[in-house]
């Protein structure tokens, strides 16, 4: 029978046209990734440049051995792609993996091997490791099968929220550590469920963006070791297996070919609460790590094209992890986008979060780029259009690019240099007062708004690499023993201050002077212009006990205690109220319409009204904001004050027209209860004067004045008598 006989006959139902291993077989679709379900089979399909050929190989759930390998003809293979529809596959009862055969040549890159079993990069689902923490039976190394996903969750009408990014207060979290601790009170402790009955707390917390550390499918396993009767993992995840599948242990169910639902129900409920979904993402480098390194995907596809290699077939390891992605290879740059367009419409995420992006710069020789394809690429695609793009602009290669990073005026940067300078400033070192009023008001020095817009800095004190908020006015130095590396991992440079004690302390005033450092460095970052981050637990003082880099601590190291939240109540309350003033006074987020009286939009006042003037002593800084608020229908003033040194100073207030006087709503020296009257506990000589008490802020909003309340007559003196007598009685009653 010729192929148009066959076509005639077929008519326009796909029908097969070979058997291999007993399974009715035909060309698949070539332009759809990975494994995708058909109407009448499984189509399979896979890139490599590289290899000679390749194998298909199907396994029965959890079992090691294949029941069925099937060769792609030469036929199925167009160019480098191979592709083959394979008819009446039960999905559920199916894992699949690839072989591909070619030339070993180290020394050239090239590691390709037939026995070599492959995950498909494009797997939407990852078998092996359900269980957290657990390996296979006699604790062989992993070899991973991908799963097919049926993919039809109903998002409805929902929409992304396209909320403007200056206006986000980001919380980054770590999605087991969020719940895993017995003190959440949530049932599903340290999965996406467990997050999703907390989204009440974030939604009064008044946080509208949650980034997630890694949920990509990665490998907890990866070095696990016991030190002093502690087994440690590589809890953080920063060492992806496979970039389409969320990581199964983060399910509370289990999910067998439904893989993903439940993170969908959490981003369905995230949103529908207008908090948006940031995912922190390593396109860096994968789990594969060096030349010692396992091969399980990318190595034994098209090792030479994916990751950056030396000359002589060496791994560069910009990453400090092992291996560097070439991510600026036209075969990995659509890999990238493409994940990303997955990530965007089959879970409607909002943003990325870029791991040490620095590294997404370099070219296939390791140098830096000045207009890097992928960096472009992501900007400027279509589907992309909207979402947040964050790039952690270093690596640990010692490319620093904060400032620098290269933008398409789509970037925005996690700056680092934000951290740096406002945490020598709130410690009250010296000679840092001007650099703090750059950072304060947007590091217009890094970031010109005319080329980078007005939220390309993201602000933070705290992020999950470091000390916690609470550890840096706790611990003067690192205390990373319990991680194996006599306490030389982590950064020695963390600019913090123990207030006079390391570590916990029954002081009561060393207690009381970390509490008023930590309500100081939240209302700087919610003064600040420039979207906010904090770490999840800070607002109510979680510790790390002063471990700086707990990637690999599994317990309460790294869980989050709510406990302290009955000891911290004070704080979690202010970083609320905070929240909410950021939220109330566009001001402090971007530029509005000119407010009245001719008032520049930022002016400085450093201890006297328009004083710009600083020096290496200068430890008193006033910041004002002066515009209108969206609705049009009030000035916005607001005066931002920060005393670092460890004595009072005065603050003379610049004065104020059209009926206006300063109103203080934040006193960080005074303990925060809601509804308190702030300004009776604050310190005025007169109306534009007052006295900061010792490293405290003090944010004062100018306010109509109040017409005096005219003297009480007789008659009412009376009356109120009868009134307060009245209640009196019912009281005593």
């Amino acid at each position: 029978m010729t192929l148009v006989q066959h076509r005639q006959k077929r008519g326009t139902k796909l029908q097969p046209l070979d058997e291999i291993a007993g399974f009715k077989v035909r060309p698949g679709y070539y332009n759809m990734d990975g494994a995708c379900i058909t109407g009448n089979g499984v189509s399979f399909t896979i890139h490599s440049a590289g290899a000679t050929g390749c194998t298909l190989l199907l396994f029965r759930p959890q079992e090691k051995e294949p029941f069925a390998k099937l060769p792609f003809p030469d036929s199925y293979r167009i160019g480098n792609t191979y592709s083959m529809l394979v008819f009446d596959l039960d999905v559920a009862d199916f894992e699949y993996a690839f072989q591909l055969d070619g030339v070993y040549d180290k020394s050239k890159g090239l590691l390709f091997n037939k026995d070599n079993i492959l995950l498909d990069p494009y797997a939407k689902a990852v078998t092996g490791q359900r269980e957290w923490g657990e390996r296979p039976e006699g604790g062989e190394s992993l070899v991973y099968h991908a799963r097919v996903v049926e993919n039809n969750f109903d998002w409805g009408n929902i929409k992304q929220l396209e909320s403007p990014t200056e206006d986000m207060i980001i919380y980054e979290m770590h999605v087991r550590g969020f719940t895993k601790d017995a003190s959440s009170g949530v049932q599903a402790g340290g999965t996406f469920a467990g997050i999703r009955e907390k989204i009440p707390y974030l939604k009064d917390l008044g946080v509208n963006a949650v980034e997630l550390m890694p949920i990509f499918e990665f490998d907890e396993m990866e070095s696990d070791r016991v030190v002093d009767g502690e087994r440690l993992y590589n809890y953080w995840g920063y060492n992806t297996v496979c970039f389409f599948a969320p990581n199964t242990s983060y399910s509370s169910v289990v999910e067998h070919n439904h893989e993903g639902e439940e993170l969908k129900d959490l981003i369905c409920e995230l949103k529908e609460n207008g908090i948006e979904i940031i995912l922190d993402v390593v396109f860096n480098h994968t789990a594969e790590g060096n030349e010692d390194g396992p091969i399980f995907s990318f190595k034994g596809i098209d090792n030479n094209i994916y990751y950056i290699l030396t000359p002589d077939g060496y791994y560069y390891n910009f990453s400090g992890c092992g291996n560097a992605v070439n991510c600026n290879h036209p075969a990995m740059r659509k890999f990238i986008i493409d994940c990303l367009r997955y990530w965007v419409t089959s879970y409607r995420v909002d943003g990325f979060r870029f791991d040490l992006a620095s590294i997404l710069t370099r070219d296939q020789h390791g140098a830096p780029m000045a207009d890097p394809p992928i960096l472009q690429e992501i900007a400027c695609d279509p589907v992309l259009g909207k979402v947040k793009l964050i790039a952690e602009a270093w690596d640990a290669g010692g490319l620093y690019q904060v400032g620098s990073f290269p933008a398409y005026r789509r970037w925005a940067e996690w700056n680092g240099r934000y951290r740096d300078d406002m945490r020598r400033f709130l410690k009250g070192d010296e000679g840092m007062a001007g650099t703090a009023i750059t950072r304060i008001t947007g590091s217009r020095d890094l970031y010109n708004p005319e080329d980078r817009g007005i939220a390309a800095s993201v602000n933070f004190l705290t992020c999950h690499d470091g000390f916690t908020l609470y550890d840096l006015y706790a611990y003067n130095t690192k205390h990373n023993e319990k991680n194996g590396w006599n306490n030389t991992d982590g950064d020695n440079n963390g600019n913090s201050w123990n207030c006079g004690v390391e570590g916990e302390t029954d002081d009561p005033e060393v207690e009381k002077l970390r509490r008023r450092m930590i309500k100081n460095a939240f209302a700087t970052l919610l003064c600040s212009r420039g979207p906010a981050m904090f770490l999840a637990g800070d607002e109510f003082c979680n510790t790390q006990f002063g471990n700086n880099n707990a990637y690999c601590q599994d317990n309460i190291i790294s869980w989050i205690d709510w406990n302290r939240m009955e000891q911290y109540q004070e704080i979690h309350d202010f970083v609320r109220y905070m929240i909410a003033f950021r939220k109330r006074y566009p001001i402090l987020r971007r530029t509005t319409k000119s407010a009245a009286g001719a008032l520049p939009e930022i002016s400085i006042h450093n201890g006297s009204a328009w004083n710009g003037s600083i020096d290496n002593n200068t430890r008193l800084i006033g910041v004002m904001y002066a515009g209108r608020d969206d609705a049009d229908t009030r000035d916005d003033i607001i005066f931002y004050c920060a005393n670092t040194y460890w004595e009072p100073l005065v603050m003379r207030l610049p004065e104020l027209s059209n009926g206006l006087e300063w109103h203080v709503h934040v006193n960080t020296n005074e303990e925060y209860r809601d509804g308190m009257d702030v300004e009776a506990e604050t310190e005025f000589y007169d109306r534009t004067t007052l006295r900061v008490p010792a490293r405290t802020v003090i944010v004062l909003v100018a306010e109509p004045i109040k017409p005096a309340e005219p003297e009480p007559t007789e008659e009412h003196k009376t009356s109120d008598t009868q009134e307060l007598q009245t209640k009196e009685k019912t009281v005593q009653i």
